[in-house]
């Protein structure tokens, strides 16, 4: 008769007991491996390397929506990163970063479906944001009617300049930056500013030594609500970032008061002046595409054949896009230096040479810079056939 050896038995269980331990064990590693893994995904944030008091890539001092962003991805749990990008060009910086996936949210972002909806969508507002009468302290800015009699600073081609560009009894001081407009109130050129905010505030604490009272406005046109935006594909992260913003309301207002963004009951102001009919930048009537191709093809000259109208259209987006935030929407511009109108009376058959070679290079030193990284050379085309269809006779 066979014997069983009891000895074996028990080290068959202490097999099965191991093999089970080990399982055990590696199910946990690999939970806490993945968990990790998603813990250190990080929230990628698109920002303006140089626009405080907004954003900043110097870690002393981030900006307003920069540090929102940090405290989204500290209650997020993830670490956080940023895709750096100029914010001067407008909806483009939007497609090629958030909607080009470059980043996962845009913090400062204009609350309406009417900002590139539906390809953009939005948390809920986290602040709200808009134009601001600036002056003395102690001198009363109430209302339109206290502007009557005085120099107001307005930026040229703003709701502001707008507003009050069929007052007779209110003197306009036309500037081009927010940082002009203070200094013409420093330097006793103007008596009020009416610029935006957020700027204001920054350069009053930071320039200015808090000297002025600010006052926010609101109104058509005059401030909007502050909003993240993201992907249309992001609808779990944007509600993540909702569910989280409320615990963040102290928080954002304490950053509101380091950055020195205005507080306070604004003064409400009627609608802005009503855009003409044909308007396509709210600064007033531009030619339809058709008249411009017909004039375009009367002052071509070396040129073998004109442009079409679909090349003159697309050169003109791309200048309002882009180009008229200094040099006026539809190159209408009251400052000769940079009145884009007057490059034939300048350079003459030069013209198109100084054109390409400013475009590709820029002028650093005079604040414009070198697109050639931004845009191609038939886009160059296309600007330059829009530039043609502009040019005036100077009243010298």
């Amino acid at each position: 008769m066979r014997l069983i050896n009891p000895g074996n038995g028990n080290s068959r269980l202490r097999t099965i007991a191991g093999l089970l331990a080990w399982a055990a064990a590696s199910a946990l590693i690999a939970s806490a491996a993945t968990a990790h893994a998603d813990e250190a995904k990080p929230f990628r944030l698109c920002a303006d390397p140089t626009n405080l008091p907004f954003s900043s890539d110097n870690p002393s001092r981030p900006g307003f929506y920069v540090e929102i962003g940090q405290a989204l991805a500290q209650a997020l749990g993830q670490p956080i990163t940023y895709d750096w990008y100029k914010s001067y060009f407008g909806k483009r910086t939007v497609r090629v970063t958030l909607l080009g996936k470059q980043c996962d949210a845009m913090i400062g972002l204009p609350r309406s479906e009417d900002f590139m909806g539906p390809a953009v969508i939005f948390s809920s507002t986290f602040a709200k944001e808009g134009y601001a009468l600036v002056a003395a302290k102690g001198q009363a800015i109430g209302g339109v009617e206290d502007l009557r009699g005085k120099r107001v600073a307005v930026q040229y081609a703003s709701t502001p300049q707008n507003l009050l560009a069929t007052r007779d009894d209110v003197q306009k001081v036309t500037v081009l930056s927010p940082e002009e407009a203070m200094q013409a109130l420093d330097q006793g050129r103007a008596d009020v500013a009416f610029i935006w905010g957020p700027v204001a505030g920054w350069l009053n604490m930071t320039a200015y030594h808090d000297r002025y009272q600010i006052r926010l406005t609101e109104g058509e046109g005059l401030s909007w609500d502050a909003a993240i935006g993201f992907a249309k594909g992001s609808t779990e992260l944007r509600d993540r970032v909702d569910a989280i913003l409320p615990t963040l309301q102290s928080t954002i207002a304490d950053l509101a008061v380091k950055y020195g963004l205005p507080a306070g009951q604004p003064v409400r102001f009627g609608a802005a002046q009503a855009v003409p009919a044909g308007t396509t930048t709210g600064a007033g009537p531009g030619p339809s595409v058709r008249q411009v191709a017909n004039v375009v093809a009367t002052e071509i000259k070396s040129d073998a054949s004109a442009p079409n109208a679909e090349t003159i259209g697309a050169g003109k987006e791309i200048f309002n896009g882009t180009c008229a935030h200094c040099h006026g929407p539809d190159a209408i511009q009251s400052e000769r230096k940079i009145d884009l109108r007057l490059l034939r009376h300048r350079y003459g058959d030069d013209m198109r040479d100084t054109f390409w070679k400013t475009v590709h290079e820029g002028r650093p030193a005079k604040g414009m810079p070198a697109w050639k990284e931004v845009y191609t050379d038939d886009q160059f085309d296309s600007i330059y056939s829009f530039l043609l269809t502009v040019q005036v006779e100077s009243n010298d």
